[in-house]
């Protein structure tokens, strides 16, 4: 078996937690484990089936979160079942959207933003 789960790091995962938790509905799948000095060293998430993994900032392992200031490098695309109302979550929370909701032919409706903690999500909702 064959899978790839992406393992994000962010500069305040406390914050991503709850930000994820309210605007994506995301759940935990696997509760942080919060190191000595209080920063989160795993934690592990997901929207439906979705996946992924997120920790803190970690210098000596070299990790360290996106440069808002710098492009992203990649894109996070997730699946969902309704992209318009998951947008109104996103706008409500103060986070603005980079494109749509729109519909893009052959592909289903989209849409794309940043989040808070600088990485960037493309949201599909497939065609009927």
């Amino acid at each position: 078996m064959n899978e790839l789960t992406p393992y994000l790091c962010v500069a305040d995962a406390r914050a991503a937690i709850d930000w994820y938790q309210r605007v994506l509905d995301a759940r935990i799948v696997r509760e942080p484990i919060v190191m000595d000095d209080g920063r989160v060293g795993h934690v592990e998430l997901a929207v439906g089936e979705a996946r992924w993994m997120m920790s803190d900032e970690f210098d000596s392992a070299g990790v360290a979160a996106p440069d808002p200031a710098r492009g992203a490098a990649v894109s996070l695309h997730l699946t969902v079942d309704d992209v318009d109302a998951l947008a109104g979550r996103i706008l409500a929370a103060g986070t603005s959207l980079d494109r749509g909701p729109e519909d893009n032919p052959g592909v289903g409706r989209v849409a794309v933003f940043r989040d808070p903690f600088g990485h960037r999500w493309f949201l599909d909702q497939p065609v009927d």
